[in-house]
């Protein structure tokens, strides 16, 4: 059975994203080829990244915290990022999560579900470039949410229904790359 994990991409307080996460999962019952979970980078604590040289070359890591996230990433084989846009980028603490590790990220895919006053399509173009450096593939089809239209209040998570062929066909991809992307781990 494939692992799949739903990632959250902020930590700041008041944070939307463990609702959209929730609704992204929601998609996911029922699916018979993989097991779908919500990873919070918040329960990791992570510390500005800045080892010299890279703990990511080595897999060795003083932080507890990080051991565990390198063996949560390591664990799964694919994932879905669901990620605000902060100034037409990804979060600051959702690139230092991903930046801590290298080879755990390697010949695996992913998907994105971005929200923002733009629909968090340049935080999604970013992630890409981001993840396929470190040679995660990237399905196509992408959630785009808005701040204005998909939240009561900027707030309260209230999607429209126009976004279900999206987040089906994404997570679909998903799995089916996830599937390919196993054969060449193996």
């Amino acid at each position: 059975m494939l692992k799949i994990g739903i990632i959250l991409g902020s930590t700041r307080e008041g944070r939307v994203s463990p609702a959209v996460a929730k609704w992204v999962k929601g998609f996911t019952e029922g699916n018979t080829e993989a097991e779908f979970e919500i990873v919070d980078i918040k329960d990791y604590n992570f510390e500005e990244f800045n080892n010299v040289p890279p703990a990511m070359l080595q897999k060795q890591f003083e932080n507890e915290n990080t051991t565990k996230w390198s063996q949560k990433i390591d664990a799964l084989d694919g994932f879905i990022f669901v990620t605000p846009e902060y100034n037409k980028n990804i979060s600051p603490s959702l690139k230092n999560a991903i930046d801590h590790l290298g080879t755990e990220w390697s010949n695996k895919v992913a998907g994105s579900v971005s929200y923002g006053s733009t629909l968090g399509v340049a935080a999604t173009f970013a992630l890409r470039q981001t993840l396929s450096n470190l040679g995660v593939a990237i399905v196509p089809a992408f959630g785009a949410l808005s701040i204005f239209t998909d939240f009561e209040n900027m707030t309260e998570f209230k999607p429209g229904e126009h976004h279900n062929d999206s987040i089906n066909r994404m997570i679909d991809n998903v799995v089916l790359w996830a599937k390919a992307m196993k054969t060449i781990r193996q």
